[in-house]
């Protein structure tokens, strides 16, 4: 699964995925984890919006209770089934979510997970798929709409970087942005698959990112890390 990520800034986003109506604030966050408001890419009207959403998908059933279901990603074998996640598939309720890169942990012969640092060789900016819900606070005037990250089998950089199988973020192909967003749900399921592995880039990163109280771009930068 993907724990933590970093949010590429708001202009790098607008480009890459043609945001047409811009509801969104934000800048380059280097600790993104969950539930947190974090920038989605959804259509709205037939126009590419961005906007801000919640990443934990509390689904419309939950009353806003994060207690009686939250996803915070979603793999794909179960999107169509999982009580979280079922309704935003069914109501197609499909979203993008773009990233600068993410991390991934490798439990070393100490007995201590070292981070790393994952990124795409040639895109600064990337999408991952992912589904959106709202929910109504119950006895308020509250509502919460969230996301769960889209999770697809590992390739084989990120199973050898992890030593078991972790899932992966769904990334898209730029090619395949508005099919994910306004395809048919079978068509749309057909471009959910492990990005090629010499697509993709790790290096070892300060343990620092496992603390929140960190947001800054030294945690992306390599260090000296001797492996198992």
């Amino acid at each position: 699964m993907c724990e933590r990520y970093v949010t590429p800034d708001a202009e790098h986003a607008e480009r890459e995925f043609g945001v047409e109506r811009r509801w969104w604030q934000f800048s380059p966050s280097f600790n993104v984890g969950p539930s947190r408001y974090v920038p989605i890419i959804r259509m709205h009207d037939n126009q590419v919006e961005g906007v801000m959403l919640r990443w934990g998908l509390i689904p419309d059933w939950a009353g806003g209770d994060e207690a009686k279901a939250c996803a915070v990603t979603a793999p794909i074998a179960e999107v169509e089934h999982a009580s979280a996640t079922r309704g935003a598939w069914e109501f197609g309720r499909r979203c993008i979510v773009p990233m600068f890169g993410f991390y991934a942990w490798q439990m070393t012969w100490q007995g201590y997970r070292q981070p790393f640092f994952v990124r795409l060789v040639n895109r600064s900016v990337f999408g991952v798929a992912a589904v959106w819900d709202r929910t109504e606070v119950e006895d308020g005037d509250d509502v919460i709409e969230g996301s769960a990250l889209i999770t697809v089998p590992p390739n084989q950089l990120l199973m050898e970087l992890q030593g078991a199988v972790v899932p992966m973020p769904a990334i898209l192909d730029r090619r395949d942005y508005a099919v994910w967003l306004t395809a048919a749900p079978a068509v749309a399921k057909t471009v959910l698959k492990p990005l090629l592995p010499q697509q993709m880039i790790a290096h070892p990163v300060s343990p620092r990112i496992n603390s929140f109280q960190y947001d800054d771009e030294h945690l992306i930068r390599p260090v000296s890390f001797e492996g198992n």
